[in-house]
């Protein structure tokens, strides 16, 4: 089992292999788990249990337990940042981008990416974590 030490950077990678790449499938939708439940309407549901400003439970169990097999996660060779993230909004649907609900905590789960050589967003992920601009020149990794 791939474990990840960051919850924030294994949704960079998921953003990547189920969204831009769709080689991590089924694509995950909370809307459609949450009618499962029987919510239909999820933005009520989240400004009625006031979860504008987290992740939800049901997105956290899912993408935490999902598993990516090695193989997979060695064709990333390209990570991004962006606010804007399909993962992001299937975890906080109303999220607004400006807090640092998303913020990566650390860069431990880069010996996971064995041909990451790419990572888009450096300059928010250094705001982020001072330093990582020299911790991924320092494993190859460009940034921009």
């Amino acid at each position: 089992m791939t474990a990840f030490r960051d919850f924030n950077f294994k949704l960079l990678v998921v953003e990547k292999l189920m969204y831009w790449d769709a080689t991590l499938s089924p694509a995950f939708s909370l809307k459609q788990h949450m009618r499962a439940r029987g919510i239909e309407d999820l933005d009520a549901y989240v400004e009625k249990n006031e979860l504008e400003y987290t992740v939800l439970d049901e997105a956290r169990t899912y993408f935490e337990d999902l598993e990516i097999p090695a193989q997979l996660l060695a064709t990333v060779e390209e990570l991004t940042f962006d606010g804007g993230h399909q993962v992001f909004m299937e975890c906080a649907p109303v999220w607004d981008g400006e807090d640092d609900l998303f913020d990566v905590g650390c860069l431990d789960d880069l010996d996971l990416l064995p041909n990451l050589n790419l990572f888009t967003g450096g300059r928010e992920l250094e705001h982020m974590l001072p330093g990582a601009l020299e911790i991924l020149a320092a494993r190859g990794i460009a940034a921009r």
